[in-house]
């Protein structure tokens, strides 16, 4: 069988634009290294500019969880109230 090369363009520098090992595709490879993750301490701020430290993240992330609780709370009660007038006033 003959061996077919690969077309090597005059302006390809062998450089990746984007990485296509995506998840779903075919040629998908689970055992790629993408290198270790840097460590970082826990009050330096982010390395991709200006962004919050860890704790101020860490605080944000958690006002969000408490107001999305408190909503659901208002929810929760607003339900409990009318089952129980419909069940005490209007299925009597």
């Amino acid at each position: 069988m003959k061996k077919t090369q690969k077309h090597q363009y005059d302006d390809d520098d062998g450089r990746t634009i984007v990485n296509m090992n995506v998840d779903g595709m075919p040629w998908y490879n689970r055992r790629r290294d993408f290198g270790a993750a840097p460590d970082r301490e826990t009050n330096k701020p982010s390395p991709y500019g200006t962004g919050m430290t860890d704790r101020e993240f860490n605080l944000y992330a958690w006002g969000a969880i408490k107001a999305g609780l408190l909503i659901a709370l208002v929810f929760a009660v607003t339900w409990a109230v009318v089952i129980l007038f419909l069940t005490q006033l209007v299925f009597k």
